[in-house]
C-alpha cells in the first residue's frame, strides 16, 4: 500500500527535473543568443555591416561628359549630350524569364537575340542589351521594373555641322575616345575623368540612396579650334559644287590665316556625316587634304622662281630664253604649248611656261634648290599635329639626276598634301615668313622664322599677280574689287610605266588681298571628268568664289589697285 502511494510522487518529481533541465536550456540558449545579439549589434558590428552593405552597398560610376570643341568664334563644333544604356545582371534576370519579351520589344531588339545573349553570359555579372538609348526609350525600360536590368548614364558626341566638319573632327567610338580627326589629336584634352560613388540599392537594384562620394567625376576641357565655322561651310559648298560639276573623284580646299597660319577651313569630297556611323568608311572619313599626297604640277613653278630669286643667279627682271618651245634633257623632251620665245619671269609664271621653268632650275645648284624648298616645308610635315598627316616626298640633293631637276620646276617628281602646299603659298604672303600650321586658335600670331628674304617674297607676289591678270592662266581666279596673286596647276596622273594623257589634277594656290595678304587658299580637284582639265578652268573658279566670300565675312576692306599697274608687267615679257 505504502509503495504505490510513493510512485505517483516519483514520477511527479521526475516530471518537474525534466522541465526544469528543459527551462534551463532554453535560458541558457536565450542568455548566449542575446548575448551574441549584443555583441553583433554593439560590440562586434563589423561582420553584419559588411554582409548587409554586400548585398545591398554598391560602387556606382558617375560619367564624365566629354569637353566641347568650338569654333574660333565660340560656336559648338562637338558636344556630349547625355544618354542611357541598358545593361543587365543575367543571374538576376533569370528568374523574371517570362517577362523577356516585353523587354525585347521595349529595346526593339529580336525576342530570340535578347534570349540567348542572357543565357550564354550567365557566368558574367554585367551585359549590355542596348547603347545610347533615346530618353523616352529609357523610360520605358525603366517603367518594366525588371529584377537585374539596370540602366547606366552615358554621354554621345553629337556634331552639330554634319559632314561640313566632318573631316577636321573626326569621331569617337562608342565609348566615347576619339578615334579620328581632332578628337582623336586631343584626346588628352577632351576626355572628362569619370568619378566612383557608394549607393545603397533595393532588391530591384534600383538606386534609393547616395551613401558615400569617393571620387568626384572631372568633366573634359574645352577645345577652340582655329576653324571659322562661316568659312568652313562656304568652302564645302564651292568645294563640292566643284566637283559635282566637272565629275571629278575627289576634291580638297584649304583656307589659312595668312598672319597667324591657322586653319579656317579644310574640306574634302566625298565628305561623311560623323553623327551616322553606318558612313564610317576610311574612303569617306580620310582627311585628304593633310594625308593624300600628289605631285603638284605647275603649281609649284612660284616656290622654284623663289628659289633662283634667292640664290643670286636671277633678278626679279631676268629674261629666260624658251625657244623653240621645247628643251631635251637626256631622253626627255620638255615642251610648251607653244612657243614663248625669250621672256622675263614674270611672263614664264602667266603663260606657265614649263621650258622656261626647266631651265632655270637646272641653271640652279641642286643644294641651293633644296636648301630653298626645304625651308618652304617640301617633304615635311606641318606643325598641325593632324593624325595620319602625311609628309609629302622630296628627296635629297645628293640623290637628283639632271631631269629630276628638270621636271622638279613644274612640280613633277615630288610630293605635297593640300595642307603643305597651302602653308608654302602663306609663306609667300607673309612676306617670307614661316609660322606654320595650326588647328588650335592662337589669341596673337606666332613670331615664325623667316624663310626667304621681302624682296624675293615680294616679287614671287607680283609675278603671281599677273597670273590673274587678263592675260595669265589663272584668270578665272580673279576676286571682283580685290587684288589675287596665285598660280595654276595641272598634272597628269601617274600610270603603271609613264603618265596618263586621260587622268589628271587641277590646282589653284593663291594669296588674296595681294596687296595686303590675309588668306592662302589652296584648291585640288581630283579628275575632272567633264571635259574641262586645266587648273585655270577647274580649280579656279572655286577659288575665286571661295576667296570673294571670305574676305567679306572677314571684312577685309577691297584693295584698290590700278589694273594698268599690273597689265604692262605681262607685256613688257615678250621681247622687243
Amino acid at each position: 500500500m505504502t509503495a504505490r502511494r510513493t510512485r505517483p510522487e516519483f514520477e511527479s518529481g521526475r516530471f518537474r527535473g525534466r522541465s526544469l533541465l528543459v527551462l534551463g536550456v532554453f535560458a541558457m540558449a536565450f542568455v548566449v543568443l542575446c548575448a551574441r545579439a549584443v555583441d553583433l549589434q554593439i560590440l562586434d558590428n563589423e561582420f553584419l555591416t559588411a554582409e548587409g552593405e554586400a548585398r545591398h552597398i554598391r560602387h556606382a560610376a558617375i560619367s564624365a561628359h566629354r569637353g566641347p570643341i568650338v569654333d574660333r568664334n565660340g560656336e559648338p563644333l562637338a558636344v556630349s549630350t547625355p544618354v542611357d544604356s541598358v545593361w543587365v545582371n543575367p543571374r538576376e534576370v533569370s528568374v523574371a524569364a517570362d517577362r523577356l519579351p516585353e523587354l525585347a520589344r521595349v529595346l526593339e531588339r529580336d525576342p530570340q537575340w535578347l534570349a540567348r545573349r542572357i543565357t550564354s553570359n550567365t557566368h558574367r555579372e554585367f551585359v549590355y542589351l542596348r547603347r545610347h538609348m533615346r530618353p523616352d526609350q529609357a523610360a520605358r525600360v525603366a517603367g518594366l521594373q525588371l529584377p537585374g536590368v539596370y540602366l547606366q548614364r552615358e554621354y554621345r558626341r553629337y556634331y552639330p555641322a554634319g559632314e561640313v566638319s566632318g573631316h577636321v573632327l573626326g569621331f569617337t567610338n562608342i565609348d566615347d575616345q576619339g578615334q579620328e580627326g581632332l578628337e582623336l589629336a586631343f584626346e588628352h584634352w577632351l576626355r572628362g575623368e569619370p568619378g566612383s560613388k557608394r549607393v545603397l540599392r533595393d532588391r530591384f537594384g534600383r538606386v534609393i540612396e547616395d551613401v558615400e562620394l569617393i571620387r568626384a567625376a572631372r568633366p573634359g576641357r574645352d577645345l577652340r579650334v582655329s576653324i571659322d565655322l562661316r568659312i568652313q561651310y562656304l568652302a564645302y559648298r564651292e568645294l563640292k559644287a566643284a566637283v559635282a560639276q566637272h565629275r571629278a573623284l575627289s576634291g580638297s580646299a584649304v583656307v589659312l590665316d595668312v598672319a597667324t597660319g591657322e586653319v579656317l577651313a579644310m574640306v574634302n569630297q566625298p565628305s561623311y556625316n560623323p553623327n551616322d556611323r553606318a558612313q564610317f568608311a576610311v574612303d569617306r572619313y580620310r582627311n585628304r587634304a593633310a594625308t593624300d599626297i600628289f605631285e603638284p604640277g605647275s603649281a609649284f613653278k612660284p616656290f622654284v622662281v623663289a628659289a633662283a630669286l634667292e640664290s643670286g643667279r636671277y633678278r626679279a627682271d631676268a629674261w629666260v630664253d624658251t625657244s623653240p618651245g621645247f628643251i631635251q634633257v637626256g631622253q626627255r623632251r620638255i615642251e610648251d604649248r607653244r612657243n614663248h620665245g625669250r621672256i622675263n619671269l614674270t611672263t614664264l609664271m602667266a603663260q606657265s611656261s614649263n621650258v622656261g621653268a626647266a631651265r632655270v632650275a637646272m641653271d640652279l645648284e641642286p643644294v641651293e634648290l633644296w636648301s630653298v624648298l626645304d625651308r618652304f616645308g617640301v617633304g615635311r610635315l606641318t606643325k598641325a599635329g593632324f593624325p595620319g598627316e602625311s609628309a609629302g616626298l622630296m628627296h635629297h640633293h645628293a640623290l637628283w639626276r639632271p631631269i629630276g631637276q628638270a621636271t622638279m620646276a613644274f612640280g613633277y617628281g615630288l610630293s605635297m598634301t593640300t595642307l603643305q602646299l597651302a602653308q608654302a603659298y602663306a609663306i609667300l604672303g607673309a612676306d617670307g615668313i614661316s609660322r606654320g600650321v595650326s588647328l588650335v586658335a592662337l589669341d596673337r600670331p606666332p613670331a615664325g622664322e623667316r624663310v626667304l628674304s621681302i624682296q624675293t617674297a615680294d616679287a614671287v607676289m607680283q609675278m603671281m599677280e599677273a597670273v590673274v591678270s587678263s592675260s595669265g592662266t589663272g584668270q578665272q581666279a580673279a576676286v571682283a574689287g580685290y587684288t589675287v596673286a596665285g598660280k595654276t596647276g595641272t598634272a597628269r596622273k601617274a600610270n603603271a610605266g609613264g603618265y596618263s594623257d586621260t587622268r589628271h589634277l587641277s590646282l589653284f594656290g593663291g594669296v588674296a588681298p595681294a596687296s595686303n595678304p590675309r588668306l592662302a587658299v589652296v584648291v585640288v580637284i581630283d579628275e575632272p571628268r567633264a571635259g574641262a582639265f586645266y587648273g585655270g578652268e577647274v580649280a579656279a573658279p572655286a577659288f575665286s568664289r571661295i576667296v570673294s566670300d571670305a574676305l567679306r565675312l572677314m571684312a577685309v576692306p577691297p584693295d584698290r589697285l590700278p589694273e594698268p599697274a599690273r597689265t604692262p608687267i605681262i607685256r613688257a615679257g615678250v621681247d622687243p
